[in-house]
């Protein structure tokens, strides 16, 4: 009764067009999640080879869990009016969740499993099962109901790595996980509930979804100013180390620019007015998803490059350099629908090829060398993509 008369009105509630402070304040925590998730991969460079792989396995399921978190979280404020005092305890709650999980992360695969999984369980089963239950009676109900019935499913498993540990904690949390991006990539059916297909996107407001998606992007691009800066703080400058940091600087403009001037807002682009909103493809998550990583592993490989700048360069670090902005390239291309007036643009794709040609042979140059060369792909990219839209003076995008 007491959920019921909370939050009476949720189901008929809409989002704003704009974020709110508290979705602003909730991804702060993720400014040290992805830092720490940094830390993470930089550390899986300097283990021995042989638990390269392993290691990097448990940063990617790490980083995909709290991306998960934080995108169901968004799709939730989207739907709903985060402005209501029930969605704000929600979000409050995920937050605080969110900060345990992050702080967990050095042992998650260690002492702190339980911790890890008891709190994502209680993030990932309590938003739809507060939903659910406000929701009763209401059609939207169905869609929270599939969501709780997949994340319980996943919940067994992530308790059951956590008790198990070892071996058996990587393999559990993989299952766990795979069951997760299955349920969201499938739009999560359920036996014997009905889906609300239609009416759950009808109800998203994808111009709040987008500007989210936005924000979210912009934290992640402070990542690879933090990197960069941090290491060359305590060493100083020097001019392998300088040219380095400027480097980092042309790749996070080059970012910058892809990712907000990639499609000309307007009517002509994306199918709609100007400001209402980019028009997200059904894979955006999934395309954020890359972007991200791939922002994360290039401010990562930037900041190896300027804490050694001596060589021999590792593969494994070109890998990371020159990775990290094709996937960033790749998911850019996904982010969005395709226009009604034209096929799909290359010019990312091409910048991929690129990328994957120039990077085998910097395993014989200084590493700065790789670090430069990736960084001038990036902005070629940008450059070239600029005059295949042919853009106007806009200098803040609406999206």
């Amino acid at each position: 009764m007491l959920t019921r008369a909370w939050s009476r009105g949720l189901g008929d509630s809409t989002s704003p067009r704009g974020a709110t402070v508290l979705e602003l304040l909730f991804d702060i925590v993720y400014v040290f999640a992805l830092a720490r998730l940094a830390g993470r991969v930089a550390d899986d460079l300097t283990i021995v080879r042989h638990a390269l792989l392993s290691e990097a396995g448990q940063t990617l399921l790490f980083f995909a869990a709290m991306w998960m978190i934080w995108s169901l979280n968004s799709l939730m404020a989207s739907t709903y009016d985060p402005r209501r005092t029930d969605i704000q305890v929600v979000l409050l709650a995920t937050m605080f969740g969110t900060l345990v999980l992050a702080v967990s992360l050095p042992q998650a695969f260690g002492q702190r499993g339980m911790i890890f999984a008891c709190t994502y369980v209680l993030i990932q089963v309590g938003r739809p099962l507060f939903l659910t239950l406000a929701l009763r009676g209401h059609p939207m109900w169905e869609v929270s109901a599939r969501v709780l019935t997949w994340h319980a499913v996943s919940g067994v498993l992530w308790i059951g790595g956590g008790i198990s540990g070892g071996l058996g904690r990587g393999v559990f949390w993989t299952l766990a996980l795979a069951i997760e991006v299955a349920g969201a990539a499938s739009n999560w059916p359920a036996f014997g509930i009905r889906g609300a297909r239609r009416d759950a996107l009808s109800k998203v407001s994808y111009v709040h979804l987008a500007e989210r998606y936005n924000q979210f992007f912009m934290i992640a691009l402070a990542e690879v100013v933090l990197e960069a800066g941090a290491a060359i703080s305590f060493p100083g400058f020097s001019t392998e180390r300088t040219a380095t940091l400027v480097a980092a600087f042309v790749a996070v403009v080059a970012f910058w620019r892809i990712y907000f001037y990639h499609i000309r807002p307007g009517r002509e682009a994306t199918g709609s007015l100007a400001g209402e909103g980019m028009q997200l493809s059904r894979w955006a998550s999934f395309s954020l998803l890359l972007i991200v990583g791939g922002i994360i592993c290039t401010a990562v490989g930037f900041g190896q490059v300027i804490e050694d700048p001596d060589p021999p360069i590792d593969w494994a670090l070109v890998v990371i350099i020159f990775g990290g902005p094709a996937l960033f390239l790749i998911g850019r291309t996904y982010l969005e629908k395709l226009s009604p007036t034209g096929p799909r643009c290359r010019v990312l794709l091409v910048g991929v090829l690129l990328l994957a040609v120039a990077a085998p042979p910097m395993v014989f140059f200084p590493p700065v060398a790789a670090s430069v060369t990736a960084a001038l792909i990036l902005a070629a990219v940008g450059v070239a993509d600029g005059f295949t839209h042919k853009r106007g003076a806009e200098t803040n995008p609406p999206l």
